[in-house]
């Protein structure tokens, strides 16, 4: 995980304090027992920035799916457009694949389908 050199630094000053509280808490009288529920501000910003990561994974994936299947139906077009044009009457069409057309073998235009 990246940490900027400001995160770093109050990390450090936190754990200096929390160290120098218990150092002094200890060697005072308590009675009291205090337990911590594990919600702290770290842990709910871990958990922010896991969210983040995990939305952005998401529209990534869906940008990456959408992509396949644009090119999907793409190939799909192409693929009935060579059937309709080898099995055209025109005697004179043919399938150019560097194009994806029709295209009539005397004037080289396309052939409309």
């Amino acid at each position: 995980m990246n940490m900027t050199l400001s995160k770093r630094l109050t990390l450090a000053a936190m754990l200096a304090l929390g160290a120098g509280m218990m150092s002094s808490a200890a060697n005072a009288d308590t009675s009291k027992l205090i337990i911590e529920s594990g919600d702290s501000a770290q842990s709910r910003q871990q958990a922010a920035m896991e969210k983040e990561q995990w939305n952005d994974t998401r529209s990534l994936r869906n940008k990456v799916n959408k992509r396949v299947e644009k090119e999907f139906d793409k190939d799909d077009v192409a693929f009935d457009a060579r059937d309709n044009c080898q099995q055209s009457a025109n005697v004179n069409a043919y399938w150019e694949p560097n194009t994806l057309r029709c295209l009539d073998r005397r004037t080289g235009r396309p052939i409309g389908q």
